[in-house]
């Protein structure tokens, strides 16, 4: 009983220290100070509100916790089938957390607030290209239906079973009903969705046309994943070959050409350069596979790292690549197509122009193509054209040029940035179906050729010693 006393004093202890010192701007928050420095409660303050009945009439409190963030809570709850189910919920406070999930229409059994090693470890994205198409298709749908967006994207948590996807979606909701609009829904989930699709939604909802807009991104979206799956099942084969032709060649020099060369070693002629080069790579791969392998993967994880974390890096690595014969036109194609594709999309839905170059700027991940959106938005602040940020340089191809200034010309640029996306887009499914055809053959005559060295560089000597037995 003692040990259990002093247990609760020591946590009552550091929870008053943590909260002193910790928590001032909280302390600030929930009392206010009068003009006779007493100190009272501040009815401003969530803590000191009245709760409402239920979770849709918590809206100001959650809107006043704005300044807070969100803890995290793991739950254990009852559907209405019947079925048990566990999760975690983010909210401002337990009590929110449990109104939100019982307004989900689930029966609570158990809810506490997680610890600070209870963490969600998720690879990626939970959400991939595909999946946001299909929700973005499903979204436009149920609205065109006259279902109201709250219960459309809770459609969308009951449909799926992965809980990382689940949590996204009921945030989503959460936030959506504490009084978010739903671009600023979507922000809060950190970077789950683009941002361009954000700033669209943010456009939409001043229009009032967010249904229209959540079909056409769930089309643009789909182009984009489409082109990826291109150049993903372009690149596998050749792929393939280059690590089997690199393992066989490996395999052959470390285990095949040893085998032979205690035999060399008794032969008193000379050996062909060939079979001595093949011989020494030999040795060297023998000596120094594992430390090769180890300085392979250290140059990729800093090669990664920088280019990852290093702007001028990114900057050098990317004007190198649009250097680089054959696939400077699939980086530049696919680039162009996806500037004039987002511009064109941008314009049509009202968004002003420095506007649209703010959301391309955060949009691309090309250095290159980042330095020639920055010097337009400069362009524009300062009274010039779109088009002469982009006259002239190396990686902006003529006609796409050419469409800007006559889109400028004829006050049809959102029309022109279309023309320009959809003739970029078919020179880069081409370009990436050559380069396709191109790979395979080369690299099956790498292959052919390294085997059919080092089989040459064993039956050189072989001959020579016929010569000697005859």
């Amino acid at each position: 009983m003692k040990n259990n006393i002093l247990t609760y004093a020591y946590r009552g202890l550091f929870s008053i220290i943590y909260f002193i010192f910790g928590k001032k701007k909280k302390i600030r928050e929930m009392f206010a100070i009068d003009d006779d420095n007493a100190i009272n409660l501040n009815s401003n303050d969530i803590f000191a509100k009245n709760r409402k009945s239920s979770f849709e009439k918590s809206n100001e409190d959650i809107r006043n916790a704005d300044l807070m963030d969100k803890l995290h809570f793991k739950y254990q709850a009852k559907k209405e089938d019947g079925k048990i189910i566990k999760g975690t919920i983010d909210a401002y406070n337990i009590d929110l957390a449990r109104k939100f999930l019982q307004n989900q229409g689930l029966e609570i059994i158990k809810i506490e607030l997680r610890k600070k090693y209870d963490i969600d470890i998720t690879l990626g994205n939970p959400i991939n290209t595909s999946e946001l198409c299909f929700a973005l298709a499903q979204l436009s749908t149920y609205l065109r239906a006259g279902i109201t967006l709250v219960d459309s994207v809770r459609i969308l948590a009951k449909q799926t079973d992965n809980p990382s996807k689940k949590k996204i979606y009921d945030g989503i909701v959460y936030d959506l009903l504490g009084g978010d609009n739903f671009s600023s829904a979507l922000a809060k989930q950190g970077k789950v969705f683009p941002k361009l699709l954000i700033n669209m939604c943010k456009s939409a909802e001043l229009t009032g046309d967010l249904a229209n807009v959540l079909e056409e991104m769930a089309d643009y979206y789909t182009s984009i994943d489409t082109t990826r799956k291109q150049i993903k099942s372009a690149m596998t084969y050749p792929t393939v070959v280059l690590i089997f032709a690199i393992l066989v060649v490996t395999f052959v020099l470390v285990w095949v050409v040893p085998q032979y060369q205690s035999m060399f070693a008794g032969l008193d002629a000379e050996l062909p350069r060939i079979t001595v080069i093949v011989l020494k790579v030999s040795d060297f791969l023998q000596n120094h596979a594992l430390g090769i392998l180890i300085i392979l993967i250290i140059v990729l994880l800093i090669y990664r790292y920088l280019f990852k974390n290093v702007r001028s890096f990114r900057l050098m690595m990317q004007t190198i690549y649009l250097h680089i014969p054959v696939i400077k036109n699939i980086i530049m194609y696919s680039e162009v197509s996806m500037f004039a594709r987002t511009f064109s999309s941008l314009l049509s839905h009202g968004v002003y122009i420095t506007d649209s170059m703010d959301v391309l700027l955060n949009v691309s991940e090309n250095e290159v193509y980042r330095k020639i959106i920055l010097k337009t938005v400069q362009n524009l602040n300062g009274g010039g054209k779109i088009s002469e940020a982009f006259k002239g340089h190396w990686a902006f191809p003529l006609v796409a040029y050419e469409m800007i200034v006559t889109g400028e010309t004829t006050g049809q640029l959102a029309v022109m940035m279309e023309k320009v996306a959809d003739y970029y887009d078919n020179l880069h499914r081409n370009s990436v179906n050559a380069i396709k055809s191109l790979i395979e053959p080369i690299l099956i005559v790498f292959l052919a050729g390294a085997v059919g060295i080092i089989i040459l560089s064993i039956i050189l000597p072989m001959f020579e010693m016929y010569k000697v037995i005859s």
